[in-house]
């Protein structure tokens, strides 16, 4: 009983320590030494990892391959892309936004409307993407829709939002929602306000960690492995499998919804490109490399991936999509863990050459009957 508190002060203290590093490094190291632009370039990163976490936590943990994370963020990007350009004409004193002008447009869509508002705004990118998911969610785990069939249809989703979203002449087309000069008040070409959005974005991470990490270690987190591992069991022990996964779809979609409302001011811009099928596997290619059952490895996948395919992307543009698709190749078929697994198969060797080891060796337990071993008496 000692050993487990003592083991379990220990954990705590490890995971304080590890977000107080991460914290360290996010919100000290990274603006001393950064310019500008690539802090910028690192708030970019991190709401890929702020998806990267949820998917995570659903793919890892649930295993549901999520192919359509996609529409999650472009939901979330476009809804804060919509109340920022109505704040921009509202500055100049126009009706509607320049594009619409542009298109012949005088009247805001009704549609529009209601994102004048900052509070519903936020409050739609919370909850919209977490209605639509837990919706869709019951809708195929309630038939018991799983593996590649719901991969296919995650996808194909995916597709459809952004073939959707193209015909939209009203959401931009297909150049999607640009030109962005304020944000909640705040001028977007001030450096200190730029800095302050990647801050958001380091604070935000750091929550969504968080949450993801109590969800993992609790009772649900359990749940949601023994789902992954043995439905039929789960199920025949009294759990109904489908709210279990239904609940962890709704917090990916959620994670990915927040990222994309983040990504918008950050980058300065939100399309279709970022909606459809390869966004969506571009997700899923740095989850898979850091390990997608780990809390750490999809962040530190998903910042990584992005960063190599920011600098080797300027050097080979042409030659760099085929390394990311080898590397994909060579995790999924050589590390199935992903990178992250590797320190787990180098810990477990170190254990095992440790009880071969001759000091680890247990002394024989004295002789003796078994009632004297017990404790009854003879």
């Amino acid at each position: 009983m000692k050993n487990l508190v003592s083991s379990g002060v220990l954990g705590r203290w490890q995971t304080w320590a590890g977000f107080g590093v991460a914290a360290v490094l996010l919100f000290a190291v990274a603006p001393a030494v950064l310019s500008d632009f690539r802090l910028s370039l690192l708030g970019k990163f991190l709401c890929f990892a702020i998806v990267a976490v949820g998917i995570g936590l659903a793919w890892g943990r649930g295993g549901m391959l999520v192919l359509g994370q996609g529409v999650f963020f472009g939901l979330g990007g476009y809804m804060m892309g919509m109340h920022l350009k109505i704040a921009d004409a509202q500055l100049r004193g126009e009706a509607v936004p320049d594009f619409m002008q542009i298109a012949g447009v005088r009247e805001l869509p009704g549609y529009w409307e209601p994102f004048a508002s900052p509070a519903f705004t936020l409050t739609a990118i919370l909850v919209a993407p977490t209605a639509i998911a837990v919706a869709l969610g019951y809708g195929v785990f309630k038939r018991r829709v799983k593996g590649a069939y719901f991969a296919i249809l995650s996808q194909a989703l995916a597709a459809a939002m952004a073939i959707l979203l193209v015909g939209q002449t009203s959401l931009g087309g297909s150049n999607g929602l640009n030109r962005f000069r304020t944000f909640f008040g705040f001028t977007l070409n001030d450096p200190v306000n730029r800095r302050m959005l990647y801050f958001i974005a380091a604070a935000t991470l750091l929550l969504v960690v968080a949450v993801a990490r109590q969800l993992m270690y609790s009772r649900y987190g359990e749940l949601l492995v023994a789902v992954r591992d043995s439905e039929e069991r789960v199920r025949f022990l009294g759990y109904d499998p489908a709210n279990i996964k239904v609940a962890a779809y709704a917090v990916a979609a959620l994670f990915a919804s927040i990222a994309g409302a983040l990504f918008t001011p950050i980058v300065g811009f939100i399309a279709p490109s970022q909606v459809g099928i390869l966004p969506s596997i571009a997700f899923l290619i740095g989850v898979a490399i850091g390990g997608r059952t780990t809390l750490l490895g999809p962040v530190l996948g998903a910042i990584g991936v992005a960063w190599a395919q920011t600098v080797f992307s300027e050097r080979f543009p042409s030659e760099w999509t085929y390394a990311q698709g080898l590397l994909f190749i060579v995790v999924v078929g050589f590390f199935p863990a992903g990178l992250a697994g590797l320190a787990g198969v180098r810990s477990l060797l170190n254990r095992r050459r440790r009880s071969d080891s001759p000091a680890s060796v247990a002394e024989p337990e004295p002789q003796g009957t078994t009632e004297e071993k017990v404790g009854v008496p003879t």
